[in-house]
């Protein structure tokens, strides 16, 4: 082979190495769209608002004792099941027994002094019928005997006293419950002269429970009694509880310049798995709706770019301001919105009445059917002789993702 050969096959060899890569990075970046489309379709969409709280039993009650002792003996603990009228714990009675004994034996001494006066009495009254005696002999009679009878009565509060203070040192249930505290231990010493020392802490009906939850000053204005709540604790991270907002109250909470107001939520807590004082971190739907035309929120961003008009007949609608009110249960706005509807090689924009959106998906109260095919975005695909992946175009809007928020199960 010669030289003049060589050269000449290297020259073509070169130009079609050229054609090769001209024709493979040509088709390389050949770029084809397609459009993701979605049908509306019914299910459910709620407006809510995220407080924390905590778990509470509906009625507790503090027992506290109304007589200074030492504990003689406790006949309940923790965690116990008790009935209303059991007897809890008992004070030593001593000294008060003793008291109650000599109130019994001063009302003894004086019953016998008033018999004495009253005999005295009614013999001086009948010598000062008879003028043996003064006036003022017979009116010292009366009096002894008025004062014997006000002795009398006065030994019979005090033994009343004496004896209702001696029932005191027994400390009953008020009601059916369960021991949530126990403060006391026998042999403790308790002082009752200013405050009633709590012993005990009962909750009534732990099936029952309350969540007191603090919402922040510019959600509570949404949060009415009567609507639907749902909550985690850290203790179950999977299940879902649910309850109901039971009362708002007025008194407001602030902290660190925070202002909160208490919402109390009545959950049911049949399976005891709530414990008092857990923390709830807290959903209340301000508005629901559980069988809404639904469409992906993102459909609502999407524009057709200056790719898409070469390819697709664009129809565009007239713009609208206006804003409308419709009521969906609850006073739900809605707003006009705009999406776009694939139709064979057109592509329509669309005006509709949109209410609630939760960033996931978006409610449709007016302007769309289950049968149109809703523009949600357009995908980029790359034809590669090496890669077959697909993207998103770069000039459609990327919506953020967050979790759709639970649904409240009763």
């Amino acid at each position: 082979m010669t030289k003049k050969t060589i050269i000449l096959l290297s020259i073509v060899g070169a130009a079609l190495l050229g054609a090769g890569l001209w024709y493979y990075f040509a088709h390389k970046n050949t770029q084809e769209y397609t459009l993701e489309t979605i049908n509306p379709a019914y299910g459910y969409i709620a407006k809510s608002i995220t407080a924390t709280g905590s778990i509470q039993p509906v009625d507790t009650v503090s027992i506290g004792a109304q007589v200074s002792g030492v504990v003689k003996a406790i006949y309940a603990d923790f965690n116990s099941v008790v009935k209303k009228g059991q007897l809890l714990a008992k004070i030593d009675p001593t000294i008060l027994t003793a008291q109650s004994d000599q109130s019994k034996a001063n009302l003894v001494a004086a019953k016998s002094n008033q018999k004495l006066q009253q005999s005295i009495y009614n013999r001086q009254k009948q010598l000062f019928a008879e003028g043996v005696i003064s006036k003022s002999e017979y009116q010292l009679a009366i009096n002894q005997l008025q004062t014997a009878k006000a002795n009398v009565d006065n030994i019979v509060a005090q033994l009343k006293i004496t004896q209702k203070t001696l029932y005191y040192t027994n400390i009953y249930a008020p009601i059916d419950g369960v021991v949530l505290n126990r403060n006391v231990s026998a042999g403790q010493t308790i002082a009752s002269s200013f405050n009633a020392p709590t012993l005990f802490v009962i909750a009534k009906d732990l099936t029952k429970m309350m969540v007191r939850a603090a919402v922040d000053e510019a959600d509570i204005g949404g949060v009415l009694v009567g609507q639907n709540v749902s909550f985690t604790v850290d203790a179950f991270p999977e299940a879902i509880f649910s309850g109901v907002v039971y009362e708002i109250l007025l008194h407001p909470s602030v902290s660190a310049g925070v202002v909160t107001y208490t919402t109390l939520v009545n959950v049911e807590n049949k399976s005891l798995q709530l414990k008092p004082g857990m923390t709830a971190s807290i959903n209340i739907y301000l508005e629901e709706d559980s069988n809404a035309l639904l469409i992906p929120s993102r459909a609502l961003s999407f524009k057709p770019d200056s790719v898409l008009a070469k390819k697709y007949n664009i129809q565009k609608a007239e713009k609208s301001t206006s804003v409308a009110l419709k009521s969906t249960g609850a006073t739900t706005a809605s707003h006009k919105a705009y999406v776009w509807i694939k139709t064979g090689e057109t592509l329509t924009e669309k005006a509709i009445d949109i209410g609630l959106n939760d960033d996931l998906h978006a409610q449709v109260l007016s302007g769309l059917t289950t049968s149109d095919a809703v523009i949600t975005k357009a995908i980029l695909g790359v034809v590669s002789t090496s890669t077959d992946k697909a993207q998103q175009s770069p000039f459609m809007p990327q919506m953020p993702q967050r979790k759709k928020p639970a649904t409240p199960k009763n």
